[in-house]
């Protein structure tokens, strides 16, 4: 078994693919109309096109709706993103306008931000030092 898609419940698909892709640096991978006003839309990373497919899913239920506002209001990300550098990302992304909710933070082994991705959700980006992994029982 292994992970192969992340949903991530979007407001609007269009607007989050645009976001995902222009300002994260994602590729669109798949692009497939599901229903009416529906698509199966993925990207994945540049860096591993084959790798695991975010999945920009259309908030078409009232829970996940609920869902994702309640974890907005607590400032908890919905999904967090790793990355080589999160201050040389944070100064990027800013240069391109995206609006963080938290600057880099270090905290222990790990280094984070978060960020709005204008469709409802909060993206943490992390990057962990290699060997300072947090021990597990």
């Amino acid at each position: 078994m292994k992970a192969q898609w992340i949903s991530i419940p979007v407001d609007d698909q269009a607007r989050a693919l645009k976001f995902y892709t222009d300002r994260l640096g994602f590729i669109p991978k798949v692009d497939v109309p599901v229903g009416e006003d529906f698509r199966w839309l993925t990207v994945v990373s540049p860096e591993d096109t084959n790798g695991v497919e975010v999945v920009l899913e259309p908030k078409g239920h009232p829970a996940a709706d609920t869902y994702t506002k309640a974890l907005r209001g607590d400032g908890i990300p919905i999904n967090q993103f790793a990355v080589e550098d999160v201050q040389a990302e944070y100064e990027r992304l800013t240069r391109l306008g995206v609006t963080f909710t938290q600057e880099p933070t270090t905290m222990g082994p790990a280094t984070t931000a978060v960020l709005d991705d204008t469709v409802g959700n909060l993206i943490q980006l992390i990057h962990q030092e290699e060997g300072k992994e947090a021990d597990l029982p």
